[in-house]
């Protein structure tokens, strides 16, 4: 029996913004396993949400981060420096396109819309594994969410596919630059979910229905199940896995109809 215990352990999470946050699950499980955990918020619009989210962990960290200013994602590690030492887990759950991007014929996509939809969630995370990195010192992990519109066209998800395909790409490479670290660099793949992103996606209902349908699970996944495995996927049980994306959809990706 090994303990997924992260005691000792400091964790970053990018991407918090109410409860209803993939990234609020996760890090309220990493803390529930024993990490200190530090939150970041994008533009003080959130402040107030993400720190009363804090105030429920313990000895937490709350720091402002917009991930498309490269000074404020080093801004952010230079204080977890400071305040916690060296950093073990890094989790990036960001993403962004506005809702016009979402709407309509993928070729439509504007060149704003696309640079901002790529930026925002899939760039990001390269200027956070780099200045996250000389804080790793003992190694660790590093986490973001994909979906599997990176390998399937869904339709209303548009520019936002394509980022997640750049996103894994990403994975794979940061994984083999940060291995030499003994830094892991993974990607969860989640079905869909009710959170606040969601809501700005097309057909999103008809997407929860056809998970459900179709999945060999016949259901929609949890907020839970996708923390578990990002719990999983940050502690020690996975020290072999680097470079990979795991499903978390109920068995969705698997099926051909």
């Amino acid at each position: 029996m090994y303990p997924l215990d992260l005691s000792g352990k400091n964790a970053v999470v990018f991407g918090v913004a109410n409860q209803r946050s993939i990234a609020w699950s996760i890090a309220s499980t990493l803390a529930q396993a024993g990490a200190r955990l530090a939150l970041t918020y994008q533009g003080e619009r959130l402040k107030d949400s993400v720190s009363k989210l804090a105030d429920q962990l313990s000895d937490s960290v709350v720091l402002p981060c917009d991930v498309s200013d490269d000074q404020e994602i080093q801004s952010v590690f230079e204080a977890l420096g400071q305040s916690m030492g060296q950093v073990d887990v890094v989790v990036h759950s960001v993403a962004f396109a506005s809702r016009e991007e979402l709407q309509g014929d993928f070729s439509m996509t504007s060149r704003d819309g696309f640079r901002t939809a790529l930026d925002i969630s899939a760039y990001s995370l390269i200027p956070i594994a780099r200045y996250a990195l000389p804080l790793m010192t003992q190694g660790g992990a590093i986490l973001t969410m994909t979906f599997h519109a990176s390998e399937k066209v869904y339709p209303g998800y548009n520019v936002m596919g394509t980022a997640k395909a750049a996103l894994e790409n990403e994975v794979k490479q940061l994984a083999a630059e940060l291995g030499q670290h003994n830094v892991r660099v993974n990607a969860l793949s989640a079905g869909p979910l009710d959170t606040l992103a969601a809501r700005g996606i097309g057909g999103f209902l008809d997407m929860k229905r056809v998970h459900a349908e179709r999945s060999p699970l016949r259901r929609n996944i949890t907020h839970d199940e996708v923390a578990q495995a990002a719990l999983f996927l940050c502690s020690d049980l996975s020290s072999g896995v680097t470079g990979s994306v795991l499903p978390v959809d109920a068995g969705y990706h698997i099926m051909g109809v």
